[in-house]
This record gives structure tokens, C-alpha cells and sequence, in this order.
């Protein structure tokens, strides 16, 4: 099939000429701040990714120039007045900017203008008493709504997760999604600050987002008991603020590092072994991905992994590591640290990382290269939400939706592997079986009768000539508020199961935590007082110390 390459970073060059002309025609001046990113996207309709893009390009073209802990500053334009328009014309024509507005500063350069004073930022005076977050407003860059407003993924609940769950509840994270597959087992104890012994057996998750709960009532949470590379839609991953990889191997994390990458969102990755640890962000358009990071060995496994069936799924994922609670402390807490730097829009080095060896107590940072080849790459376009479609709408009536806009040519272009049936040539049997890959193992593939190793029929596209176009989208392995691709010849589009959204992120998990939920309640019995009666001789008790002071607020 000939695809013609698609156009990449529309919007961001879209975005870019917007913020140019504004400059130019003296909307945005030198040495004022502009609009955060997160103010940006809201005004454009576009992501706070596509916008830190877009602001990327006007530093390239030394526009702006962005300031620690401070934001993103209007540079002068000078006398180079010939180098900017022949610069930045072709990108204002392009995207269709008014040209007579565009002001060029030629001749005597302008009086430099003094240094922009900080913005003023109101005081807050916080009862300690009773505000749990008072004393983070003495922070100089803590924006207490931007926190408590946040959405933030953790992807993995075992020891790395605790340490970041722990940390965003106590700073006050407005609404935390937990994600993992596992359940509680007696080996988590020893460094998972949020378990209990009596949760042995109960989903990782679930006891988490309970145990955060406790810790602070005023976070919202939602967990999920499932698989990230498979059961969790990508609208989840769209509306988050913040994702946080805390996870054990490679396959998880591929999948959440080209989830983040289509969706055009930053994520953070953490990763333990013994005394040795590591923390990095990855962001599209910034740096390598974490798939750049991999070795061509690693790399070949991960091919084996989609293009072998069954077997190679078994010999990839990677056995659980051996861990202690001091390295999954330090690491859990410097990837926290680097959620709140997102959140707060403060300089990040993405693509680079931060290596913590606790045999010498050293630290060093490194750049990885990125790789133009990368896979990975790919950010998805405009996203069509669908507010009728869910999980539960067929094949059929979601080819015929793609097909009334991209034409009777259109096909669906599932995520992954669809195990449609397995056949045994030795017995001719065939089994259906409509599931991802990755939810098969491989033992089902062999032969119940006779043992044989049986051949697998899977497709990964849809294109209306299939006879199950009846099933759902759920039945083949589709997660709920799941991002569908579509693809004619010449173009993609991306169609949102929007209708899901109610069900599937609430974020209201023990929103009525009562006292079975919280655990066993600390019972403190008041001292009993000796009953007296009336013509006893008693004995005054020593009085030890002055008497009690009520401190009036």
C-alpha cells in the first residue's frame, strides 16, 4: 500500500505563527510575559504539548527566551530587521496571517527596555491549624490550584508507586489515577509504605488508592485493576496533567512511552534495583523517547515480542527485581519533584537522565541521543470526540461512521495484534478466541487435544470484508474511552469513545470513606476517675508541672 507521509507539528507551526504575529503587530511586547502554557492551550484549543512546541520554535528564532521559575519572556526585536522577515514570513504566510499588521523595527534600535519586575503574587497568610497545605504557600513557585486542579496517571503500584502516591497526596495533587495489574503479596511489605498485611491477595490498586485516601482525604482517586498496554482507553491518558511510570519492565513501558507520545503528553519514568535507581522525562519533540533509549538487543526483543506469536511474549516480560525501601523512597521522590515541575511549568531536561548510585552516594545526568528512525515518533492529529460511541458500538457501525469520512476505502487500524482464532493442522479444530496478543498466553496455544503448538490467525486491521463485523469493540479487546485509528490512502483520523467518559474516569473512589474502609479506628477509653464517696479521706495527687495554658487563636 502507498501512504504518502503525513504532515507532522500542523498545529504547533499553526500556534507558532499566531504567538509571531502577535509580537509582531505589538500585541505581545518585548519584555512582557507571555501567557503560561496551560492559559495558551486553553485559548487555542490545543494541547499545553503543542504549545510548549510552539514556543520552542520562537526561542529557536530567538523570539522569547524563557526564564527559570519565572516563564516565557518577549525578547526585542532589533535591527536585524531584514534576518527576521525573511525568517518569519514564510511561516505567517503559510498559516494565514495578516501581513499588514506586521510591524518590522529597522534603523536605531530601540531603547532596551528595563527588566520586567516579578508579577505580584498575593499574600497568604495560612492557618496552620487548619490548612494541611498552609505551609507550601511559602513556597515562591507553588501555585496552590494549578496542584490541587491536576490530574495525574500512576502507571504501577508496587514500590515505586507507594513513594510517588504517597508524595502527591501529601502535596495536595487534586485527583490521582492508579493503574496496576498485580495484587498485595507478603514480599510488597518490606517497602510499600501503603500496604497492610491483611491486604495479602487484594489488588495492588485498590488497596493503594484507599491507602492515599487515608492519607489525605481531600484527593480524589480512582484506581483501576488491569493491564496497562491493554485495558486502559487512551482518552484516560489525554486528559491527564501528569504520567508517572513506575514500573518493572520493558513492555510497559514502551506501551506507556507511545501512549504518552501520540497523545503529545510528558511523562515520567522511574526505575529501581537494589541501591541503584534512575529518573527521566521524556516529552514529545524534546529530546529522545524512551524507546530511543533501548539497545539494539533490547530492541530485537521487543520485535520478537510483536512478530512472534505466544512464545516470545512469555520470554520477554521481565522478572520482578529485587528492590529496598531507601532507593524506592529517593527515586519515588524525585520523580514526584519532577510532576510538580511539569505542573508548575518549570524547566525540565527531557530526554536526559538522572542516575542515583547508593554504593558511592553519586549522582550524574546524562543526554540520550534520539533516533529519527524511532517508532515511537508519532503524535496523533485533531481527535474527534464521540459522545454516542462507546466500548459497546460494532465494528460495523464504526467502519461505517470512519467511511462516511474518509471514504469506502477506510479501514480500522486496531493498536495491537488481534488473536482471531487458533487452529491445530493436526486435528483441524479451530478455537476462537477474539483477544489481544498479549492476553494470550502460551499455553492456549497449544493443542488441548493432542499438544500440538496450534497456528494462530490474528489481523490488526479491520477492512469490512471480516465475518464478525457484529462483535463490539469491546469483545475484540478494545478498552473503553479508547482513541480508534482510521486510515484511507492519503490520511489518518482519530475518533474518541467519548461516550465512556462518565463510567470510566470518575475519579470518586472512597469519596464516603467510613471507618471499615479507613481500617481500625485508635480507641482511647478515657481514665476511669475513682468513685468517692462522701466522708472518705483522699489523698490530693502530686500535681507535676504548672497548670495547663489555652492558647487563644
Amino acid at each position: 500500500m502507498d501512504l504518502t507521509p503525513i504532515e507532522r507539528n500542523t498545529l504547533a507551526h499553526s500556534v507558532a505563527a499566531r504567538l509571531t504575529e502577535l509580537i509582531a503587530n505589538g500585541t505581545l511586547q518585548p519584555g512582557r510575559r507571555v501567557p503560561s502554557e496551560r492559559n495558551l492551550a486553553n485559548q487555542l484549543g490545543v494541547s499545553r504539548s503543542t504549545v510548549r512546541e510552539a514556543l520552542g520554535m520562537l526561542a529557536a528564532m530567538d523570539l522569547v527566551e524563557t526564564q527559570a521559575a519565572r516563564g516565557t519572556f518577549v525578547k526585542e526585536i532589533g535591527t536585524d530587521s531584514v534576518a527576521y522577515e525573511s525568517r518569519h514570513r514564510d511561516l505567517l504566510e503559510k498559516e494565514g496571517a495578516d501581513m499588514s499588521t506586521i510591524r518590522l523595527v529597522g534603523g536605531t534600535p530601540p531603547a532596551k527596555a528595563p527588566p520586567p519586575a516579578p508579577e505580584a503574587r498575593p499574600v497568604r497568610v495560612p492557618n496552620l491549624k487548619k490548612d494541611r497545605l498552609g505551609t507550601f504557600d511559602f513556597i515562591s513557585w507553588w501555585e496552590r490550584e494549578t496542584v490541587q486542579n491536576a490530574k495525574v496517571l500512576v502507571v504501577g503500584a508496587g514500590a515505586l508507586g507507594n513513594e510517588v502516591l504517597k508524595n502527591l497526596a501529601l502535596m495536595g495533587a487534586g485527583s490521582l489515577f492508579i493503574i496496576d495489574f498485580d495484587n498485595v503479596e507478603a514480599a510488597n511489605l518490606s517497602r510499600s509504605v501503603l500496604f497492610r498485611e491483611e491486604d495479602n491477595g487484594l489488588p495492588k490498586a485498590k488497596i493503594a488508592a484507599r491507602g492515599i485516601k487515608a492519607v489525605n482525604p481531600d484527593v480524589k482517586v480512582q484506581y483501576f485493576h488491569g493491564d496497562v498496554t491493554t485495558d486502559l482507553g487512551l482518552g484516560v491518558f489525554r486528559r491527564m496533567d501528569a504520567i508517572v511510570g513506575c514500573l518493572d519492565n520493558r513492555e510497559a513501558r514502551l506501551a506507556v512511552n507511545r501512549f504518552a507520545y501520540w497523545l503529545g503528553k510528558p511523562w515520567v519514568d522511574g526505575a529501581i534495583q537494589e541501591l541503584l535507581g534512575l529518573v527521566r522525562v521524556f516529552a514529545p519533540g524534546e529530546g529522545a523517547c524512551y524507546e530511543c533509549t533501548l539497545t539494539e538487543q533490547a530492541r530485537r526483543e521487543m520485535s520478537l515480542r510483536y512478530s512472534c506469536p505466544l512464545l516470545a511474549r512469555e520470554n520477554i516480560l521481565l522478572g520482578k527485581v529485587p528492590t529496598t525501601p531507601m532507593i524506592s523512597s529517593l527515586i519515588g521522590a524525585m520523580q514526584s519533584q519532577e510532576v510538580l515541575k511539569l505542573l508548575h511549568e518549570m524547566p525540565i531536561d527531557y530526554g536526559h537522565v538522572t542516575h542515583f548510585n547508593g554504593l558511592t552516594n553519586s549522582m550524574h545526568t546524562t543526554a540520550y541521543v534520539a533516533r529519527d528512525e524511532c517508532q515511537s515518533h508519532w503524535t496523533y492529529g485533531e481527535i474527534t470526540e464521540l459522545p454516542e460511541h462507546t466500548a459497546g458500538t460494532t465494528l460495523g457501525e464504526m467502519l461505517a461512521l470512519v467511511r462516511a469520512d474518509l471514504g469506502d476505502a477506510a479501514v480500522l487500524e486496531l493498536d495491537q495484534e488481534i488473536v482471531l482464532g487458533l487452529e491445530c493442522p493436526a486435528c483441524q479444530t479451530h478455537t476462537d478466541v477474539f483477544r489481544p496478543l498479549s492476553r494470550v498466553s502460551f499455553d492456549e496455544g497449544l493443542c488441548p487435544a493432542c499438544g500440538e503448538l496450534r497456528q494462530v490467525d490474528m489481523t490488526h486491521v479491520i477492512s469490512g470484508e471480516e465475518p464478525f463485523l457484529g462483535r463490539t469493540l469491546r469483545e475484540i479487546g478494545v478498552p473503553p474511552l479508547h482513541i480508534i485509528r482510521a486510515r484511507n490512502a492519503t490520511a489518518y483520523r482519530f475518533y474518541e469513545l467519548t461516550g465512556d467518559l462518565a463510567e470510566t474516569l470518575h475519579f470518586n473512589h472512597f469519596a464516603d470513606v467510613g471507618a471499615r474502609d479507613r481500617g481500625p479506628a485508635l480507641s482511647v477509653k478515657p481514665p476511669i476517675k475513682p468513685r468517692i464517696k462522701l466522708g472518705e479521706a483522699v489523698e490530693e495527687p502530686l500535681r507535676v508541672g504548672g497548670p495547663r495554658v489555652r492558647l487563644h487563636d
